[in-house]
């Protein structure tokens, strides 16, 4: 260039909607809520680590991505006029997870973060494609293991723990393997500490975190904003599947005030699979865990507070009011309350499968799970729709999978879509009927199984490093013992099969549908008795809830009965 600035690089291509360039009147209506300035070279505008107050479209000049995390920074994207810069975090407020500078000077349109996230979800056009593209991006620095570094042994359950929480969360990462990872040793000298020290979270610029615990990594990534108490809700929904979301969706925007607790993230059960395909309105499928961030980003759009993590320890009566105990001691204040937390999968009575848990044991099918088995050959436990989605999402990425199916019937307990895309695969994924797992082999990590035929009896060897477990459903109730009734599963009894000890001949006094034996406590989703297991269910039963939840606002208060009324306020 004249001017003695570099070259421009190539651009990075479009893909996937992730990269898409503003048109001059989507620039012009940006504008109206913005300013124009000048950039320079090297200038830092989205840094690693850091929240972003602004949003930026690149109307002249270069500008590149950098995972400066990296043992030697990498360029990711490089952008060009037309194109806007950052990701997810932009919306989500959560910490940059990389680099954004000035390659060659120009000039740049900056709209104030707030301002940005008021355009995305109230303009359904410019909004939408910031909001597609975001998304996208997010997925491509998951998969591309971008972001911040765990780094500790597989073999530790604390690692293991941090691991599971930014998966679930989608929080771009790496995992560096003491281990296994040959840039490891590396690693650790340029941080200047030892392995002793792990697990260590590296957050970019320096900053570490030793071994913190879910609640101080969230904070650190601005993934907890705000506290859940000070302030008593007109309605708290304890956990944010996609019943609970879907709660907080229609709870906040029938102008409810709502908070939504969850211990660990966002999505529930839903967000490990990797492709929904039958759900309404989305033909092509989506994953469950964009289907999750969508849905968070929609509640906060009409006003819920979303606190992440928040593990509630307990449901008490306060006076007027119920009261939710969290894991980190706090008092959440609620006129009504409903319960989502829903079931998770069940360990299988197999021989030494705790041996396993941290290395090579997995319950969700997701891109950070490929990664960690890849390239395989690995084994899926179970015959229903998470256990066929895993499946085909791991088969498709080119690992070879086993699918053990106790049953004698695939299609009994699978959507029909499934068995048949699982026959398309051919030879890259063996179905296994009427067949367990007896025995595990391998030292510190799983070199093979022992599978039984129990029609046949016979035993057979199969090679697999990983094991994917999709069986069963065991609810999430523990906190919610010697409170509301219960069946003997531990599924919360909802509606006529509830029992109450109010007045039988007062209509008021007995438990609406989706209500437990105390009123103005409803359960949705999977973790009620009776339900069906079904994300669009779930979603349905949320907004069936809100509707409810109406309804005894409206009635005469009602105290709690049973255990419950006597809990100490």
């Amino acid at each position: 260039m004249s001017d003695g600035a570099p070259d421009d690089l190539p651009e990075t291509p479009d893909l996937h909607g992730a990269y898409p360039r503003l048109s001059d009147d989507q620039i012009s209506a940006l504008a109206e809520h913005g300013h124009r300035r000048a950039t320079s070279e090297g200038e830092v505008l989205l840094r690693t680590g850091e929240r972003s107050d602004n949003f930026y479209v690149l109307l002249s000049g270069q500008a590149v991505v950098v995972d400066d995390a990296a043992e030697q920074p990498r360029v990711l994207r490089v952008h060009g006029p037309g194109r806007f810069l950052g990701e997810l975090s932009v919306i989500t407020r959560q910490v940059e997870y990389v680099t954004t500078l000035v390659r060659v000077p120009g000039e740049v349109l900056v709209v104030p973060a707030d301002r940005l996230r008021a355009l995305v979800l109230g303009d359904p056009h410019v909004g939408d494609l910031i909001l597609r593209a975001y998304l996208a991006r997010r997925g491509l620095l998951i998969e591309e293991g971008s972001g911040i570094r765990i780094i500790g042994s597989r073999f530790s359950p604390d690692t293991w723990r941090l691991r599971a929480f930014a998966a679930r969360n989608r929080v771009p990462h790496r995992f560096v393997d003491l281990e296994g990872d040959a840039t490891a040793e590396s690693v650790l000298e340029r941080l200047q500490v030892a392995p002793s020290d792990s697990p260590i979270v590296a957050l970019g610029r320096g900053r570490l975190l030793r071994n913190p615990s879910n609640l101080d990594l969230a904070r650190a990534l601005g993934l907890r904003q705000m506290s859940a108490e000070h302030v008593v809700a007109d309605l708290a929904v304890v956990g944010a599947g996609p019943a609970g979301l879907a709660a907080a969706v229609y709870g906040a925007s029938d102008g409810l005030n709502t908070v939504v607790l969850d211990a660990v993230a966002t999505g529930g059960q839903a967000a490990t699979s990797a492709r929904i395909a039958n759900y309404l309105g989305f033909p092509s499928g989506i994953s469950g865990s964009e289907l999750a961030e969508r849905a968070a980003i929609q509640a906060t759009k009409f006003g819920a507070r979303i606190v992440v993590p928040a593990e509630a320890t307990a449901l008490d009566h306060t006076g007027d009011h119920y009261t939710i105990r969290t894991a980190a001691g706090e008092l959440i204040l609620a006129e009504t309350v409903v319960i989502a937390t829903g079931a998770w999968y069940r360990n299988p009575a197999i021989p030494g499968l705790a041996k396993f848990e941290t290395s090579s044991v997995y319950y969700a099918a997701t891109h950070v799970e490929a990664r960690a088995c890849a390239p395989g050959p690995v084994a899926v436990i179970g015959g229903g729709n998470s256990a066929g989605q895993a499946a085909l999402f791991l088969a498709q990425r080119g690992t070879p999978v086993h699918l053990i199916v106790r049953g004698d019937d695939l299609g009994k307990n699978m959507s029909r879509y499934l068995v048949d895309d699982i026959a398309r695969c051919g030879p890259h994924v063996e179905v296994l009927t009427s067949t367990e797992v007896r025995e595990l082999i391998g030292d510190a990590t799983l070199d093979a199984i022992v599978v039984e035929n129990t029609r046949t009896g016979r035993r057979d060897r199969l090679k697999v490093h990983s094991l994917f477990v999709f069986i069963g459903a065991q609810p999430c109730t523990g906190w919610l013992a010697g409170t509301v009734a219960l069946d003997r599963h531990g599924f919360v009894v909802t509606g006529g099969a509830a029992t109450t000890a109010l007045n039988p001949e007062d209509d008021d006094a007995r438990p609406l549908m989706l209500e437990t034996d105390h009123p103005g406590v409803f359960a949705i989703g999977d973790v009620r008795s009776g339900s069906i297991k079904r994300v669009a269910s779930a979603v349905g039963e949320g907004a069936m809830a809100v509707r409810l939840v109406h309804e005894r606002r409206q009635t005469p208060a009602c105290a709690p009965v049973g255990p419950m009324a006597a809990m100490p306020t």
